[in-house]
């Protein structure tokens, strides 16, 4: 006989209603915190998980924070990370989330806001799943996709300010999974060289 888990979790469930949610409620100048950013970082938890031998429980609870990270941008582009997890609190009952779990995942939600502040293992995986680009073969595509995004809520308007900033953020950030560490932080660091000999030509 098969033993039953011990969670009543209905991931898919509360998948599709996040990202139907997503998909009607964001606005169309998120060109980097768009819903295919979530489902870039919800597919890199996963890969992340497996990395980490992460358990299949943990990795429901990962895999739901990742879809909610960064939810609070429906209703506002500041303190997005909290406003997410007062929207985890209303959406994830009703999927079978205990209130237990809710708290993990928010932990996980605000252990993402920069700078990523992660104290446990789970929160360094969604930390590492939502900067994972910073040290991949899409840095420039993607980096360009948030300099937009920047553009049109009138935030930064100058590419060159841009390469500087990127240069610090990039230096202050760290990757915190053995996994990321090895296979991201290599690549990450010659983006900061070719970024500072870019902006020694300015």
């Amino acid at each position: 006989m098969i033993e039953k888990p011990k969670y009543y979790m209905n991931f898919n469930g509360a998948k599709e209603f996040i990202l139907l949610k997503l998909s009607n409620e964001l606005s169309d100048k998120l060109y980097y915190h768009g819903k295919h950013h979530t489902l870039d970082v919800l597919r890199i938890t996963e890969e992340l998980c497996r990395e980490e031998q992460i358990d299949e429980y943990h990795t429901i609870l990962l895999k739901t924070a990742a879809l909610l990270h960064d939810i609070g941008f429906v209703q506002s582009n500041a303190e997005h990370e909290k406003i997410g997890c007062e929207i985890s609190q209303e959406i994830l009952p009703q999927f079978g989330y205990t209130p237990g779990e809710i708290r993990v995942i928010s932990g996980m939600i605000m252990a993402t806001k920069v700078p990523q502040s992660p104290q446990t293992k789970y929160e360094e995986i969604l930390c590492d799943a939502d900067l994972d680009y910073l040290g991949r073969d899409d840095f420039y595509s993607i980096g360009k996709t948030l300099f937009k995004e920047l553009h049109a809520f009138n935030i930064l308007d100058d590419e060159k300010k841009w390469n500087v900033i990127q240069i610090s953020f990039l230096e202050k950030h760290n990757y915190f999974t053995t996994t990321n560490k090895k296979r991201r932080e290599p690549q990450k660091q010659i983006y900061i060289q070719k970024l500072k000999d870019l902006v020694a030509t300015y």
